[in-house]
Parts: structure tokens; sequence; C-alpha cells
């Protein structure tokens, strides 16, 4: 870990005090300090409404009880949150995610890097982020819904497209989306824009389920142009199998970049000579039918080796995208002994205080997840502005505004973050989404 600067410390015992166990949520807040404190000390304006520590208080943090019948007619409990902590820019806007690791702690720490993320979209997005417990691994399609019906039941009363804009996230696909916005249009009598990652049969965009994937690999190309490098023939290890690392994977296949891995929690499927998009469509359909893995991989040139991480293979370019905290210090030392040169975060989070360190004193060029992976609430944006306009984009549309707001991004974190020799992007990222926030709050005067 590293040591903390008196002003850090100072600040950052105060947020301990406060949020005492929550230690996701004072990991993403210790991060942001470390690179903005001083630009608020030396800002009058800033220092004067305190905005780190406003923004370390969320507006409101709404918990509910989520009652359900399962199929054997045995009534169900779960925990229900909504955590909104800025709208200085707009409506709150952020995902929700159903599974057992959630809590307050975790639904902080994603809430309070989603302010800094919208805000570096350039759009009118405020942060916020929700979920519940609820486990729908071996549920039943009736089951989600009547828990995605009796989620909605409450979080009706707290969303809407000028207030709170929920999108999905892990376990949060277009099905539940879909169960979700039919339990909100029947509760409210409208038809509006108040959730994002739709069907395109009602209202939703084009892209929006591959655009933190397809974004990320827009990012990642722009840093690769930032030093003189492109993606053709770089190896690219991904972790994850979900929606973020299967589009990362088919993007960066496209644009001729070797994708080398894929992974779950029981270990790493690898192409030592590169993932085909066949053989990448044959991982979407095994997943998607619950086949094993290691049965048939060998036909398609991979192989599947059980309780390995991705971090140990010979590659350019790490992509993590599974989850938070997923890639600790042993896997960054094995990375760069593999000959890392680039990492892009895929997920929220995913390095650890002492993987974020390693990476840091290494010549690895790292972009965080505020950044590389804005694009998916980035097509959010847009779709609550094409169901706003009543004016549906076309995929060439949207596709050309995702690398548009990426490159964008991209050109304000390294104006940022950029010293003598190198680029710092998390610093950068950092420092230009506290900007426009501060600038907001400190407009509002004392609210």
């Amino acid at each position: 870990m590293q040591t903390r600067d008196g002003l850090v410390d100072t600040f950052m015992n105060a947020v301990e005090s406060r949020n005492k166990g929550e230690d996701e949520f004072l990991q993403a807040v210790e991060d942001v300090a470390t690179d903005v404190i001083t630009i608020e000390k030396n800002n009058p304006d800033y220092a004067r409404a305190r905005v780190l520590e406003h923004l370390t208080m969320p507006d409101r943090m709404i918990t509910f009880r989520v009652a359900w019948e399962d199929d054997a007619g045995e009534v169900q409990f779960n925990t229900g949150y909504r955590v909104q902590m800025s709208n200085a820019i707009g409506p709150y806007k952020g995902g929700i995610r159903f599974h057992p690791t959630v809590t307050p702690s975790v639904l902080k720490f994603l809430a309070f890097e989603q302010v800094f993320k919208n805000s570096l979209t350039g759009l009118p997005l405020g942060g916020g982020k929700g979920g519940a417990d609820f486990d729908p691994s071996g549920r039943s399609d009736r089951e989600i819904m009547r828990f995605c019906q009796a989620f909605m039941s409450e979080l009706s009363h707290h969303i809407g497209p000028d207030q709170d804009v929920p999108a999905g996230d892990i376990n949060v696909g277009t099905r539940e989306i879909g169960f979700l916005f039919g339990a909100y249009k029947r509760s409210q009598s409208v038809f509006n824009g108040a959730l994002t990652g739709k069907g395109g049969s009602f209202g939703g965009s084009e892209l929006r389920v591959e655009a933190t994937g397809y974004g990320l690999i827009y990012f990642l190309q722009c840093m690769l142009n930032e030093a003189g490098h492109s993606l053709d023939g770089k190896r690219i290890a991904i972790s994850g199998m979900g929606n973020v690392a299967l589009h990362a994977a088919e993007k960066a296949i496209a644009e001729v970049g070797k994708v080398i891995s894929l992974s779950n929690s029981s270990g790493t499927l690898v192409a030592k000579d590169g993932f085909t998009q066949d053989a990448l469509a044959w991982v979407r359909s095994a997943k998607a039918n619950g086949v094993d893995l290691m049965a048939g991989a060998s036909e398609l040139g991979l192989s599947f080796e059980q309780g390995r991480k991705p971090w140990g293979l010979e590659a350019d370019i790490a992509l993590p995208c599974a989850t938070q905290n997923e890639f600790d210090e042993e896997d960054a030392k094995a990375a760069i002994d593999g000959g890392l040169s680039f990492l892009a975060e895929g997920a929220n989070m995913p390095l650890t205080a002492g993987a974020a360190v390693k990476i840091a004193s290494s010549t690895t060029t790292y972009a965080p997840g505020k950044a590389s992976n804005a694009g998916g609430v980035a097509i959010s944006g847009i779709e609550m502005s094409q169901n706003a306009h009543r004016r549906f984009m076309s995929t060439g549309e949207v596709d050309e505004i995702l690398r548009s707001i990426m490159q964008n991004i991209h050109d304000v974190a390294a104006g940022e973050g950029r010293g003598a020799e190198t680029i710092n992007y998390r610093r950068g990222a950092n420092i230009a989404g506290y900007r426009k926030v501060a600038d907001a709050i400190c407009a509002y005067g004392i609210v």
C-alpha cells in the first residue's frame, strides 16, 4: 500500500470514520483523493465548498425489502438498494446489479466512480447505482420476472427520465430490463426513458449491449495511437466471459488484435494463436447453453486451464473485464513479467490497491475504468436523448458517436495527465472528471 501524504491522510481519516468497514468504497475514494486533493486545496471556491467531502456523501441512499414468490409458492426476501450519489450535472445515472455480493459498500463505490465516469463523457449525467443481493443463477425466467416486478414496485417511486435513470449491470441484461421497464410502465402509467438498456422494440438504442466492450477497444486504440502503436498483432489477455469481455474480444479481433484469453471463476480459456470470431461464437453458445468449456474447446484450438487467471500469459495488453479487485499484486507481477505494455480496465476498479501501485511503478501505460469503460453509459445517455426526441439512430450513427466520445474522453484525460515523458491517465481522468462536477457544486451554493 502506498503511503498517503498528509492532506490525503487527514481527509481519508474523516471519511473512514463515517464509513467503517466499507472497504470498496474507501478504496475508490482514496484513489480519487490522491489525485485531486491538492487541486481542491489550491482553488478557494472548491476548498470553501468542500467538494470532495460533499461527493463522498450520497445525496440519498434508499434501502428496501423485496418480497417475491418462487416457483414452489414460497415467499422469498431480498434487500434492494439505490444509491443516488450526485446529480450536480444531470439526473442520477448508473446500473442495477443483481448479485449476492451486492452491499452498501459495493454500491457506494460504484456510484462514486459513476459520478466521475459520467462527467468524463461530456453528457449531462449525474451518478448513481443500485441493485439487490438476489442471486439469479438457477432461477427460472418466471422467478426472475417476479423478482424484477417486486423490485420495481419500490424503485419506481425514486426514478424517472429527469430524476434517476437506471440501466443494466451484472446479471441485469435486456431480459431483466424488459421486466423492470414493464413493471415501471404499468405502475406509473407512462412510457418514458426512465431506464436504459431497453430492447430495440421498446425504445432501446442500437449498440447499447456492445457499447462498453466496443468503447473499451476504441479507448485502447487511442492509447496505442498516442504511443505510436496500433492494435495490429498485439497479444491481448482478457478476463471475464460476460457482456463486456465478449464484446471487447469481438471488436479487438475485428481490429486485428490477437485475443489470447477469456476467463470465468473456474479458470481461463486460452487461445495461443488468438481467438477467431467462430471460436468466440462457440464460447457464447457454450456459455448460454451451459456447455462445459472443456468439451469441444480443443477442436477450435482452445484449452481450458482450471484454476488459472489470464495474467501469467505472454501478452502486450491486459483488459480486466470481470469484477472489482480481481487483479491483485501477484497478478500485476505476472502480467509485467509476461511483457505487459498497456492495461485498460473493462470492469470497475478491477485492480486491488496493491496491484495499482505495482502497475504504476512499472513502464505499463494504464487507463482506469472511469475513462476506458465509459462507452456503456455514454450510449445510455444517447438512448435517453433518442427517447426524449422520439428519434432513433442507425447502428452506424451510434457507432460514430461512441468512437467520438471515447476519443474525447481519451484526449481530456491525456491532457490533464500529460507529464514530461509519460501520460498518467488515472490522474488525468480523476482531475478532469472532478473539475466539471466541482464547478457545478460551487455554482449552486450550499445545498
